[in-house]
């Protein structure tokens, strides 16, 4: 005997069927509203009319349910069908490591194919920019990975970046090129300081173009390479232009850079500049350069690395927190009328750079033993011989005060430090 459901209250006995000489026959009811609802069968509800299905996907409040659906990959079909697939075993990890990348211990060893990725989901998943945990996790990839991190930083003009993100940005390692044009530093900032440390001793291009440096500034800078050989001493390009309390004093300490191929002292605030010249040329072998050249453009300093696109991102949230609110109209109309402009108009300089950009006369320094730092050879070999031909007009008292000049120099090399200097060096 077979039956169907219904959903009315009554009692309904369904279909009788009888067998009867190897046939089934069914039994004929008299009752009319029973043959009425046999004839009209109702379907079966599984929930009551008022019920309603909601889909709970993506929900920000609802954690556990997000944690569910990360597992699959949702895609529509042609027909417009959600159809939706499982994540492969290596994403699924990948996923769970990169929200919990500040609870690794090390990821030293760590393959740089697998690291590279494991980086780029917890960028997506915007690990790096959470309060506490974005510097943890930021550590561990630079300890680790140093210069694949990012290898060349410019944070030109960028003074808002470095007063909120100091910590990130001393985290960095091995860095090659380090640009902080016009961002106002002075002697005594902890960046400054960061300079001498190890993990920036493969430092070779380093722009410090106006931030109010001094001798001082500069003998701090150079105190660990003058006495333990150690911090910036692999430095090839020094760019110390318009700072205009530097002094013939301070142009002393960078002697102990021996492998300067490049450095530019426009807009200081220099003396006896021939002097200046010739003590570069007999230390360290710089001759000054007749025409700009062309590594102080600041064309060649980018931001490349596995964390470029995060220091953009500290310079988009920056910007959008110093952008003043927008004006009313008649605030604008009353600016307007008076000649005043808003400030967001008014484009950040540096006062120094500009007036020093229309002046013709630079003093900028190269190596004559390295190629791409002048221009071709045959100019500076005539320079040469001009100067040479002028050395042989000069009388013979002149040479005699050059050669006891030249030889002073070498008995200061064991002349005992100074006081300022074992300061300098107990601070470390």
């Amino acid at each position: 005997m077979s039956y169907y459901l219904s959903s009315e209250n009554h009692l309904d006995p369904g279909p009788i069927y009888m067998r009867e000489n190897g046939q089934l026959h069914m039994v004929n009811l008299a009752l009319d509203g029973v043959r009425s609802s046999l004839q009209k069968p109702r379907p079966f509800r599984l929930f009551p009319k008022g019920f309603s299905v909601e889909l709970c996907m993506n929900r920000e409040d609802d954690t556990a349910q997000k944690e569910k659906t990360d597992h699959f990959i949702f895609t529509y079909t042609r027909e417009g069908n959600l159809r939706y697939s499982a994540k492969s075993l290596f994403s699924l990890v990948l996923g769970f490591i990169s929200d919990n990348v500040d609870h690794i211990d090390s990821l030293i060893g760590f393959p740089e194919q697998i690291a590279e990725k494991l980086f780029s989901a917890a960028e997506a998943r915007q690990k790096f920019t959470e309060p506490g945990a974005g510097l943890r996790a930021l550590q561990k990839f630079t300890e680790a990975y140093g210069s694949l991190v990012l290898c060349s930083l410019c944070l030109r003009n960028r003074y808002l970046v470095i007063s909120e993100k100091l910590e990130e940005i001393k985290s960095f390692r091995e860095l090659t090129c380090l640009d902080l044009s016009c961002c106002k530093l002075g002697d005594e900032h902890e960046l400054l300081e960061h300079l001498t440390n190890e993990a920036l001793s493969s430092v070779t291009q380093l722009h410090l173009k106006d931030n109010c440096l001094s001798d001082a500034g500069v003998r701090k800078m150079t105190a660990p390479v003058r006495v333990m050989k150690r911090g910036l001493e692999n430095l090839t390009l020094l760019d110390l232009s318009c700072n205009p309390e530097i002094t013939d004093a301070g142009i002393g300490y960078l002697f102990s850079f021996r492998k300067l191929n490049c450095l530019d002292i426009s807009g200081t605030g220099l003396k006896d500049i021939k002097t200046v010249k010739h003590k570069l040329q007999t230390h360290i072998g710089l001759v000054h350069s007749k025409v700009p050249l062309k590594e102080f453009d600041h064309s060649n300093c980018k931001t490349e690395g596995w964390a470029d696109q995060i220091v953009l991102q500290w310079e988009r949230v920056t910007a959008e927190a110093v952008k003043p609110r927008e004006t009313s109209e008649p605030r604008a109309a009353a600016q307007r009328f008076y000649g005043k402009r808003s400030r967001a108009e008014a484009p950040l300089k540096c006062t120094l750079a500009d007036t020093h950009m229309n002046s013709s006369e630079k003093l900028q320094f190269y190596k004559e033993k390295t190629p791409d730092c002048h221009g071709p050879v045959l100019k500076h070999e005539a320079i040469s011989s001009q100067e040479s031909k002028k050395s042989k007009k000069r009388p013979f008292e002149e040479s005699e005060t050059e050669q006891n000049n030249s030889s002073q120099p070498s008995k200061q090399k064991y002349v005992c430090l100074a006081v300022e200097d074992w300061d300098l060096l107990n601070s470390y």
